[in-house]
C-alpha cells in the first residue's frame, strides 16, 4: 500500500514560467485552498493509518442528516468532498482536526512527485481514435471501409472470436497516474502547486499529488 505523504488538490490547468536563466517551464496548476483534516483513522481503531480531507465547503441541505451528524461529531464544517489517504505514523501525527493544511509541510521545490486523475471522457469512439488504428485503403473502390477495424475472427481452429481484442467502444474517464513529475514552484500563499508537464484529468477535476516512490537512485561510482 502506497504510504507516500500527498493531498488532493483542483486542477486549474497550464500555464508557463521562466526562470532565473530566462528558459521556459511549462507546468500544471494545482490549487490546494480550502483543504482540511475532517478525520484520522488509526491503527488501534481502524486497522490502518489515514487522514481524511475535506474539500470545499457544502450547504447542509445538500447533505443527509448521517452526514451532518458526523461533521456535527468531528466538529467541524460540512465538505462537498471527502477523500481518504493512507499514509504513515509520522505523517498523520504532524495533523490535527480541523487544521488546514500547508503546503509546505508537504512538498519542496525541486522535488518528484506522482500525479494521479481521471483523463477527459471521450464517449463512445472508433478504433482509429481508442487504439490508433491506420484504417483500410481509400483506393480502388473501397466504399465505406475507410475507419473500420478489420477482421475480428478466426479460422476453423478456434473459430471464435478471442478475447481482448481491440474494437470500438468507451474512451477515457480512466484512472491515470504520472510518476516523476517536478515541483516547479510552492507557492503558499495562494495555496498553489506547479508541477512541471501535463497531469491527467479535465479543467477543475479532482488530482493526487503524491511523492514519488518510484525515483531512480544515482549510482556510486
Amino acid at each position: 500500500m502506497n504510504s507516500s505523504p500527498g493531498i488532493f488538490g483542483k486542477k486549474l490547468g497550464m500555464t508557463q514560467i521562466f526562470t532565473d536563466d530566462g528558459s521556459v517551464k511549462r507546468v500544471t496548476v494545482i490549487d490546494m485552498t480550502g483543504i482540511s483534516v475532517v478525520g484520522k483513522r488509526t491503527m488501534e481503531k481502524d486497522g490502518y493509518v489515514a487522514l481524511v480531507f475535506g474539500i470545499g465547503d457544502a450547504k447542509e441541505k445538500h447533505l443527509t442528516k448521517a452526514q451532518l451528524g458526523a461533521y456535527k461529531k468531528a466538529g467541524q464544517a460540512p465538505k462537498r468532498t471527502l477523500r481518504e489517504l493512507r499514509c504513515s505514523d509520522e505523517f498523520a501525527a504532524k495533523f490535527e482536526v480541523g487544521q488546514a493544511v500547508a503546503l509546505d509541510q508537504i512538498f519542496e521545490a525541486g522535488q518528484k512527485v506522482d500525479a494521479r486523475g481521471t483523463t477527459v471522457g471521450r464517449g463512445f469512439t472508433g478504433v482509429m481514435r481508442r487504439w490508433g488504428f491506420a484504417g483500410f485503403k481509400r483506393t480502388h473502390g473501397t466504399h465505406e471501409y475507410q475507419r473500420h477495424g478489420g477482421s475480428i475472427g478466426t479460422n476453423m481452429t478456434p473459430g471464435r472470436t478471442l478475447p481482448n481484442v481491440k474494437m470500438p467502444g468507451q474512451y477515457g474517464s480512466e484512472t491515470v497516474s504520472t510518476l516523476n513529475l517536478r515541483v516547479a514552484k510552492v507557492d503558499t500563499e495562494k495555496n498553489l502547486l506547479l508541477v512541471e508537464g501535463g497531469i491527467p484529468g479535465a479543467r477543475n477535476s479532482l488530482v493526487l499529488i503524491r511523492q514519488a516512490v518510484k525515483t531512480k537512485k544515482r549510482k556510486v561510482r
